[in-house]
């Protein structure tokens, strides 16, 4: 009998959190699909983690706020792979005043994190249903559980993606595919973001996990079949001061803060 290989597909897989996990699929043998944007080095990944893990892993490379794209990328893995676990990393995100928010940063918001990763659970979720075991993963946010002012639209979309996560893995209860949301804190993903971490204070740098430790906390508790994985126990903590606080006084504090960030986002690299 011919043995069937399965994968792992994960969006926004050549840097952060996305390439972190790849890491951490592969070093517990798992095959990979790593979907990124053109550009992105995305095949010298795929080498490496072939080589250093003997799994195999490829590479695709797309832009997943076209919905064809997404359509497209779909009807590839239906047609050539057989996948126990599709993890929806990839998102977008980031402090504007609304009023000054161009239309299409605030599409990409919407299109990435949201309509992206619904059409490909859709697309792929029968691909899912005829494995033993399987698993989804969708990538939330800390900020899923308040509004904030000056990103708006970022938290509103990953309220949804904790919504849809949690309705569809009760949906899919007593069914063998598990659908788990994660929801990290902040991490120091490239420069920039570590640049503006080292300005805040120690309460806030104490919520900081690196992508690598966020990925294995992720993928640890998503084979555990946990619905709800929120790395790290200051940001457990900051999950409770969420949902307990009251919402005026959280968006009172977070004006404060989140003024404080685009100041330093407007700050030139070397200050």
């Amino acid at each position: 009998m011919k043995t069937i290989t399965h994968y792992v597909l994960i969006t926004g897989a050549s840097r952060g959190l996305g390439k972190a996990l790849a890491v951490e699929c592969a070093k517990r043998s798992m095959n990979l699909i790593l979907v990124s944007l053109p550009g992105e080095n995305i095949d010298y990944t795929v080498e490496y983690l072939k080589i250093r893990y003997s799994i195999d892993a490829v590479g695709y490379e797309t832009d997943l706020t076209i919905e064809k794209n997404v359509i497209d990328l779909i009807g590839w893995v239906n047609q050539n792979y057989t996948i126990d676990m599709l993890i929806n990393n990839a998102g977008i995100g980031g402090s504007k005043e609304f009023n000054s928010a161009s239309k299409g940063y605030i599409d990409n918001i919407l299109l990435l994190n949201i309509r992206a990763l619904v059409l490909l659970t859709h697309g792929l979720l029968s691909n899912l249903k005829r494995q033993k075991n399987a698993y989804i993963l969708n990538i939330a946010s800390l900020a899923s559980f308040g509004p904030f002012p000056f990103k708006t639209v970022y938290p509103a979309s990953k309220a949804f993606v904790y919504s849809f996560s949690r309705g569809l893995s009760a949906e899919l209860k007593g069914s063998n595919v598990c659908v788990s949301v994660a929801h990290p804190g902040g991490m120091a993903t490239n420069k920039d973001v570590s640049r503006r971490i080292e300005k805040y204070s120690g309460l806030v740098k104490s919520t900081i996990l690196s992508p690598e430790k966020t990925a294995e906390i992720c993928i640890r508790q998503l084979l555990k079949k946990d619905e709800l994985i929120i790395p790290g126990f200051m940001n457990k903590l900051s999950y409770i001061a969420l949902k307990t606080c009251p919402v005026w006084i959280r968006l009172q504090i977070f004006r404060k803060s989140l003024q404080k960030e685009l100041s330093l986002q407007n700050q030139p690299a070397y200050a």
